[in-house]
């Protein structure tokens, strides 16, 4: 009997020795599919990620060609008398407020334009086959659009700078309100604004960057700043500008004319927005008017319109 029980005692023992390896082997091969899935999953986000790559630098190498070739186009035409008259003072200040008035931006407008020039009409004579007057009159059209979009494009691009300097300049001052009253100097003011806080204000911290840049170069104070103070056309900004100039040059403390400068474009754009709330007021007051009024129309005089017609009706038929 004791023999029994200690066989049994032991085929257990050996069962559940069994069952343990079982599980840890079931364990082991789940972790290495686990693993596979794991790697193959990751392999194919490596192929994706080296194609998006591939391509990414095949699209970034194709534009660098574009790019060179319609550089050196407007290269060759910017000292002549056709580069002159397609890049006249308006398309200068227009680069400058992009920060592309340097010698490969400008010959890039200009490359852009003849070649936008010469790619339209073509366009036209392949899809429109053009004849006649009307046909030169479509060619000219296309000419017209293949100069006057490249302008446009930058028309935009500039009105979005100003208008983000515009809503940066508030936020502007108060940094520089902050920073002098915490003791630093207009130089270092301008110097942590650049360097701290260009996330916050991109386009003036990008501006103030390089008049810093320009300022540690040798150039004066009033030269660096002059791009800062005249390229946006902001009075606003120009005030700014001078004030620090005014600081740098003489000393003096300037919480206090930030703190009034600050007030006073706070009402400014006060009034701004009074005044573009009247004119929405006014706009909208005509689109209901246009839009309300025949629906109103309809029905307060629509039952008085049926029940005329119902009597005109009963009167003809007696």
């Amino acid at each position: 009997m004791a023999e029994f029980l200690l066989a049994s005692a032991v085929f257990v023992l050996a069962l559940a020795l069994a069952l343990v390896a079982w599980g840890l082997l079931n364990r082991v091969r789940q972790s290495d599919q686990h693993e596979q899935v794991i790697n193959e999953a990751l392999a194919r986000v490596l192929r994706r990620g080296a194609q998006a790559d591939e391509e990414a630098g095949a699209l970034v190498t194709f534009w660098r060609r574009c790019r060179r070739w319609l550089e050196s186009i407007g290269t060759h035409v910017e000292d002549g008398h056709l580069g002159k008259a397609l890049l006249a003072k308006e398309d200068l200040l227009l680069l400058d407020q992009t920060n592309h008035n340097t010698t490969s931006g400008r010959a890039l407008f200009l490359g852009l334009r003849l070649v936008m020039a010469l790619l339209f009409p073509v366009i036209v004579l392949v899809l429109l086959h053009p004849s006649g007057a009307r046909g030169f009159v479509e060619l000219l059209a296309g000419l017209a659009a293949g100069l006057l979009l490249p302008k446009l494009f930058l028309s935009s691009w500039a009105a979005r700078l100003r208008k983000r300097v515009d809503n940066e300049l508030p936020l502007l001052i108060d940094l520089l309100r902050l920073l002098q009253g915490i003791g630093f100097s207009m130089d270092q003011s301008l110097q942590t604004i650049a360097e701290r806080f260009r996330v916050v204000i991109p386009v003036l911290g990008r501006e103030i960057r390089e008049a810093n840049m320009s300022y540690a170069h040798g150039r004066p104070r009033e030269q660096s700043l002059r791009r800062l103070a005249e390229s946006f056309d902001n009075a606003d900004l120009k005030s700014l500008v001078q004030m620090i100039l005014q600081v740098h040059q003489h000393g003096g403390a300037v919480q206090e004319p930030l703190r009034e400068f600050a007030e006073r474009l706070r009402e400014q754009r006060k009034l701004n927005m009074k005044e573009k709330t009247g004119k929405l007021s006014v706009k909208m007051t005509l689109v209901m008017m246009l839009a309300l009024l025949p629906a109103l129309m309809a029905v307060l005089a629509g039952p008085a319109i049926v029940s005329l017609i119902g009597t005109m009706t009963k009167l003809r038929g007696h």
